[in-house]
């Protein structure tokens, strides 16, 4: 008997159920008794020690840090982490950190984990189109909960920030700011939540009416000097973007630099929105309009359905998408004539009045 047949000889919800056999205060104690009444007469047991001595595994859960980006110190990492953490302080599993530095080299540190150091499941995060690790973890029947979706299967718990809003909500925002030439700067296209930022970017510029320019849509690393290059690029067209959606805040860091560096102003001669709610994105100048991003809340979540995962909880019952919502700073200005407002900054003659 699963937990599922289990809650349902019961007549209670499997999140009671499993709240009742960990001991959550959040279970009243009539119902807590009659679950472990039932689970003693039934002899059903959701206690994942046995399960891990069956796959003899251990009770270490690993949290792996997922090309391109490695650095547990990065803040999208270290608050996902600081929420598992947190998450998992009772449980009695302990949580190990786990870094590859490549694509290529991902999957054999999968293989590592599971194989021979038998880890009872796994957390990652930045999913993948087209993704191996995900295909290789449902084959070898391994519980865990990604950071994201992905085409390669829908038949797996993930925690999502919706990118489609980012992507399609930034640029309804700038158009209706008055721009017309906005262009989407994103991390490589394999990565999930950039191929969405795309689609939902896509859709916002069908719905206003503005023809898709393939130009004005790049590709850049997820670092400042990523967005700095790209903004270079795209300035130098030779009609260039008055607007500039970042799929993440570090590229958009570098953008705001690049920006500079080409002679315009953020936030007046070319608008900026970034896309996670980098910490720093207050504190630059112009500061970043955003969207939020909360990371922490997310690992926190992560880990609590992979307890749920551990205790026999169906994969389909352990997924949800959250909106991100737009967070209105000073990066984003609307549309200037680039004739009445020239590059330098100072007015054409005339034009202090019309300002």
């Amino acid at each position: 008997m699963n937990i599922q047949e289990f809650a349902a000889s019961l007549s209670l919800s499997i999140s009671t159920v499993s709240k009742a056999l960990n001991g959550k205060e959040d279970v009243s104690p009539g119902t807590r008794q009659r679950v472990l009444e039932a689970a003693t007469l039934l002899g059903f047991s959701a206690d994942p020690s046995a399960r891990r001595l069956r796959r003899q595994t251990g009770d270490t859960i690993a949290f792996v840090l997922s090309p391109p980006q490695t650095s547990f110190a990065h803040p999208f990492f270290l608050d996902m982490l600081m929420g598992v953490n947190e998450a998992l302080d009772n449980s009695g599993y302990q949580v190990i950190v786990a870094s590859a530095r490549s694509v290529e080299a991902e999957m054999d540190l999968f293989k590592r984990l599971i194989k021979r150091q038998r880890v009872s499941a796994l957390l990652f995060a930045r999913t993948r189109r087209q993704d191996q690790r995900i295909a290789y973890l449902l084959e070898q029947n391994i519980p865990f909960v990604a950071f994201g979706r992905s085409e390669t299967s829908n038949a797996f718990p993930f925690v999502d920030i919706d990118h489609h809003v980012v992507g399609r909500a930034g640029c309804a925002r700038f158009i209706t700011l008055g721009h017309r030439r906005i262009a989407l700067i994103h991390a490589p296209e394999y990565l999930m939540f950039s191929h969405l930022e795309r689609a939902g970017y896509s859709q916002a510029l069908r719905a206003a009416g503005i023809e898709f320019d393939e130009a004005l849509c790049v590709q850049a690393d997820i670092c400042e000097e990523g967005g700095a290059d790209a903004a270079r690029r795209l300035l130098a067209l030779p009609d260039p973007p008055t607007a500039i959606i970042c799929g993440h805040d570090l590229i958009a860091l570098g953008v705001l630099r690049g920006i500079t560096e080409t002679g315009k102003t953020p936030g007046r001669d070319v608008g900026v929105i970034g896309g996670d709610n980098h910490p720093i994105g207050r504190l630059v100048q112009p500061s970043l309009t955003t969207f939020s991003a909360q990371t922490h809340r997310a690992g926190m979540r992560m880990a609590e359905m992979l307890l749920d995962r551990l205790a026999g909880r169906a994969a389909l019952e352990l997924q949800e998408v959250w909106t991100p919502e737009l967070i209105i700073r000073a990066s984003d200005g609307p549309y200037r004539d680039p004739g009445q407002y020239p590059a330098s900054g100072s007015l054409k003659k005339g034009a202090e009045h019309r300002a």
